[in-house]
C-alpha cells in the first residue's frame, strides 16, 4: 500500500503549494508595512482609545 506522502508527490502538485507560500508571504510583508508605517499611528492611537472615549465617541478614519 502507498503512503499518502507517495501520492501527494507523485500528482505534481508541489508547485501549487510554492505559490501558496509566495502569496502568503507577500501578504504579510504588506500587511506588516502597512502596520509600522509611522504615518499611519496617529490613526492606530485614536483607534486604540475608542473603546475607552465615552464623552467624544469618533471613528477611527475621523482627521
Amino acid at each position: 500500500m502507498r503512503s499518502l506522502a507517495d501520492v501527494v508527490g507523485a500528482s505534481g502538485l508541489s508547485g501549487y503549494a510554492i505559490v501558496a507560500l509566495i502569496l502568503f508571504f507577500l501578504a504579510f510583508v504588506a500587511v506588516a508595512i502597512n502596520l509600522l508605517l509611522p504615518s499611519r499611528s496617529a490613526l492606530y492611537e485614536r483607534a486604540g482609545r475608542m473603546p475607552l472615549d465615552d464623552l467624544n465617541p469618533q471613528t477611527p478614519r475621523e482627521p
